[in-house]
This record gives C-alpha cells, structure tokens and sequence, in this order.
C-alpha cells in the first residue's frame, strides 16, 4: 500500500508536476480578456470584407498573424524564409448572360433561371457545357439513408421546404444526404424572398475558386452544384405550381415526386482561370530539450470566413465578418504563442503555430500544410485545434476528438487541476453534426496525428452577418485560451507522445473516411 501511495505521489499527476511551475502559471496570465476583445475586433472588422478566400481581407489577417508571429520571435517556417506559406488555387468568373438552368415542360411550358438574377450558386458548379438532365421534386423531412440512389442519380433535385421562418435547422444535412445520391445538382426552393435576399440571393456573383493550379479550364463535365431559387419566380412562370408547393410544405413524410415530362438543361460559361495562391501563416517557437526539441505540438485555427455569402446580409450590409468563426480561434493562436514566448515559459517540445486558409472551401490550407509542413508529420505529436471558442455557455468548451486518444484524459486531469478557471471540458455533444470531420484537426487526425478540436459550437449567427465582435465573450475566452495553454505545456513537457485509442486509430486513420 505504501508503494502504490509512493508511486502516486511521484507519477500520477504529471500534469501539476509539468504545467504549473510558477514561470507557466504567470505566462497564462498573459492571456486577457482585453487582448482577446481587440484582436477579434482588428480581423472581423468590416475593413477585413468577411475573409473571404480568396480577398483582401484574407491576404491582410495572413499579414497581421505573420507580423505578430514575428514580433514574438517566432521562426518562420514559411515559403523562403517568410511566415506564409502559399498554395496554388485558379480563379474564374462567371457570365451571368450565359449561365442558366432553362426547365421545360409537356404544355410548352419555360423557365429560365439565370445564374446571378434568379439563381444563387451555393456549392459546386453548373457544368460547363451543356447538360440535360431529369427533374425530381423531394419534399418532407429527408432520412438520406431511405433516398434511393436510383431516384436521384444524376437528375436535378428540387428540394421543397418552409423557409419562411428562415433558414430550416437542417439544411445542411438535408442537402448533404440528398448530395450523397449522386444528383446533377440540387435546387433548393426557397418560399421567402426576404430570406432569399437574406442568404445572398440577387448579389454580384462571386468568383469561381477551384483548389490546385489550373489546367486547361473550368471542368466542363461531370460537375454537381447545390443552388437556390425562389418559388415566387417559379409561379411566376407556371402559376399551377403554387398549389403544389404548398401542399409539399406540408409534408409530414418524405416525399419524391418524379416529373417524367419535365426536362432540364444547364450551362454555365466562366473566363478561362487565372492562377493564384493563397496563405497559411506558420511560424515555430523551438523547445528547449535537445531530444524534444525535434517533436511539435500544434496550435491550428483557421483566418478565413466567407466574405459576403452568409445568411442575413442586406444591401447595407453584406460583410460576414466571422467573430466567432474564426476569429475567435484565429486571435487564440496568437494569444497562445505570445504566452508560450515568454520568459520561462518554452516547453521541452518544440511548437507550431498555425493559422490556415480555404477552411470554409472545404480544408485546403491545412489539407496543404499536411502534405507540406516544414517538418516531418510524423514528429508531430499533437494538433490543439479552435474553431469557434467565443460564445455559448459561459463555463463549458467542448473538446472533440476526447473519446479517441489519451489528449481526453490529460484535458481532463488539466481541468480537474486549474478549477479556478471556472472551465470545464466535455466531449462532443452534437454528433450527428459530424464536427470531427468539419474543420482543420482533420487533416492532422488522418495523417496519424492525436487531435483535440476546441469548440463551443454553432449558434444563431453561425454563418449569418451577425457573427460580429460585439457578440463575442472575451472573458470566457480567454479562460478557454489558459486551459488549452496549460493543457500545451503538459502535452509540449511530458516524455511520452499522446496515444491514440486503437479502435479510433483504425477507425480515422487507416479507414480515412472522407468528410
């Protein structure tokens, strides 16, 4: 009994040993609820036009995160000795005058929905050549596992709901599972025009933005696109629809409705691409053990958001400017390396600070920080990632990824032991959300790496212009940014590297289930 008691004593609470020396314990100090406040209010200001990838906006937060790296005394771990690290990306842009859906019908019946004007692109894009294609209407709750494959391969999906409330809860899953069947694209019929104008419908069209170098154009085949349209200019056209539609609102139970009579033809035309890059922004505070040292841990969020295509945006205002998402996390980062860089505060493991671009577009900069990171994937031990940290409950942050490596029990341990930050962590609450695969973590995660993702979750004004600064909780915040810091230092000092759970292992990893 009194070696088991001895043995505790020594090694069963490496994390008080490791983190809380006096040196860490005033860095975390170092992290301010009015450091926190004005630095979201710098990179989700207006004058930052929503972050869009690619703008301006991006292009100036890359610069503002790299200079801060910089007066810290980071190393850069950029392209040429710099703090950015670019990816190629080619640009197009579309003409409206040339770009439509024309549906046809029995009784000579034409409707002809533009791309700018009538049609809002939301995802994907029209094919470049044109395309025909049957017409399905889907209406009631949608349970993707019961859709036959065989109903909405390659045809156009016109999907009935209510939106007269505003943006239904579930259309992201709903057109995620109704994308699954293998649909030309999927035409979302919105019965608000405010909510249409809400969501960006009737704005200039924005650039077309494909990830790579450009080849010798705009895929012209093949391609699949989610779009929205009013019912009004549907009716508008064929006013015996309107009936129909209000009964499929109606819908308790899916329904699928086949329109054999009813074709569709689609073209859109687009400039020929022009090359680009876009940023990450890198920089690496060395560890201070000789062996150590060649092993990172990552500290990840990402500096984009989308600009002007988010729900709410009116003529007056049309900037999203993502406080929460990411600022929050962006600002963390920084605020992160600024504690880790004081005095006394290096760790045994060498850091990685990493803010990265494209997250909104579907991972890019961190897919390409993955396969291009300036030191081997296989030294890094670790990825802390954050992503919307800065609202919601005042005293909780969820930590996604705890049930699948040992980073669950030391966060845990981490929190039992700073009950002064008055934060706890608890595991993923909204699963069928699927956040594990929905922000930059991932990219680490498949490549072998132990992952915690940092997340108080979505909200009202997630992806809506109203994810401003004001609304963001510095001071929690900041309380969320010294738990993950101590958790990094015991993570950046303990000998050991994290452990996968090996279920989770061969689950994520080796199976690599694509998001």
């Amino acid at each position: 009994m009194k070696l088991r008691i001895l043995t505790a004593v020594v090694l069963g609470s490496p994390a008080a040993l490791l983190a809380q020396t006096p040196a860490a314990k005033k860095a975390a100090t170092l992290i301010t609820e009015a450091d926190v406040r004005r630095h979201i209010g710098i990179i989700a200001d207006d004058s930052m036009g929503g972050r869009d990838t690619p703008s301006p906006g991006l292009e100036k937060t890359a610069l503002w995160v790299a200079n801060e790296f910089k007066r810290l005394g980071l190393v850069p771990a950029g392209d040429s000795g710099g703090y950015l690290q670019r990816y190629p990306i080619n640009v197009a842009t579309q003409d409206a005058d040339s770009s439509f859906i024309r549906v046809t019908g029995p009784q000579g019946q034409v409707i002809i929905l533009r791309v700018g004007p009538d049609l809002l692109p939301v995802n994907g894009i029209i094919p470049g050549q044109l395309t025909t294609a049957g017409l399905v209407i889907v209406a009631g709750p949608i349970d993707s596992a019961g859709l036959a494959m065989a109903e909405l391969k390659d045809q156009l999906v016109i999907w009935v709901a209510d939106w007269s409330k505003g943006v239904p809860a579930d259309v992201q899953a709903t057109i995620g599972g109704l994308m699954s069947k293998g649909p030309r694209g999927v035409l979302a019929l919105v019965n608000s025009d405010s909510v249409f104008a809400a969501i960006g419908g009737g704005a200039p069209l924005t650039p077309i933005v494909l990830l790579g170098p450009p080849g010798p154009s705009i895929p012209r085949t093949g391609t699949r696109f989610i779009a929205a349209v009013t019912e009004s200019r549907i009716v508008r056209d064929v006013p015996e629809a309107a009936d129909q539609f209000a009964q499929l609102h109606a819908a308790t139970t899916t329904t699928i409705s086949p329109l054999p009579d009813w074709r569709a033809e689609m073209i859109s035309k687009q400039s020929e691409p022009v090359a680009a890059t876009l940023p990450n922004t890198v920089g690496i505070l060395e560890g201070t053990d000789p062996t150590l040292k060649h092993e990172y841990v990552v500290f990840s969020a990402h500096m984009d958001h989308v600009g002007s295509r988010c729900s709410g945006a009116t003529p007056a205002d049309r900037i999203c400017n993502g406080a929460d998402d990411d600022a929050s996390g962006t600002v963390g980062v920084v605020a992160l390396a600024a504690a880790f860089a004081s005095p006394g505060a290096r760790p045994k493991r060498s850091l990685i600070f990493l803010g990265v671009s494209g997250e909104e577009r579907g991972l890019w900069g961190s897919d390409y920080f993955g396969g291009h990171a300036p030191v081997a994937i296989k030294s890094i031990v670790a990825d802390l990632n954050m992503d919307m940290i800065g609202r919601n409950w005042k005293d909780t942050i969820v930590a996604i990824g705890k049930v699948h490596s040992d980073l669950g029990a030391t966060a845990d341990e981490i929190t039992r032991e700073n009950a002064d930050l008055g934060m706890k962590i608890i595991d993923d609450i909204w699963p069928e959300e699927n956040l594990y695969f929905r922000s930059d973590h991932y990219n680490f995660a498949k490549r072998g790496v132990p992952i915690l993702f940092f997340t108080s979750g979505l909200h009202a004004d997630y992806h809506a212009v109203t994810d401003s600064p004001e609304k963001i909780d510095a001071e929690k915040e900041a309380r969320v940014l010294k738990l993950v810091y101590l958790l990094g230092q015991t993570v950046a000092n303990r000998t050991e590297r994290p452990k996968w759970h090996p279920a989770s292992y061969q689950k994520i990893v080796k199976e690599a289930p694509v998001p």
